[in-house]
């Protein structure tokens, strides 16, 4: 889970390159990101609509992903070190967005979903 400031830092490159999103879909995550990120979206009239408590179906496509890396590489790869687990990280996503055709979206990769929308 990102901290409130990466979350917002993250929103803000997705808003520069992809355009304002209505509405973010979020859970409820602790008290304090849910408040920060709360007041940014405010700020810039972004909806957010947290799921509710204990409901993680509401957000299929988190769910789907979470499962997806945990059994893709966290339960074959053991690192010793904070840098190997990013440096793997950093490959797998690039695979993962780029490479790796997605069963969910019609057996293209999300790079190809992107360029369909865009």
């Amino acid at each position: 889970m990102l901290p409130s400031t990466g979350k917002i830092r993250l929103l803000n490159r997705i808003i520069g390159s992809r355009g304002v999103p209505d509405p973010i879909r979020s859970v409820n995550g602790p008290d304090y990101i849910r408040a920060v990120t709360s007041i940014w979206t405010e700020k810039r009239g972004i909806r957010i609509d947290f799921t509710q408590s204990g409901q993680s179906k509401q957000n299929p496509c988190v769910k789907y992903y979470n499962r997806t890396v945990r059994f893709d590489w966290l339960t074959h790869h053991l690192s010793e070190t904070l840098g190997k687990i990013q440096e793997f990280t950093t490959s797998w996503l690039c695979i993962y967005n780029h490479d790796r055709p997605n069963m969910g979206i019609g057996d293209i990769t999300l790079i190809q979903k992107l360029a369909f929308a865009a």
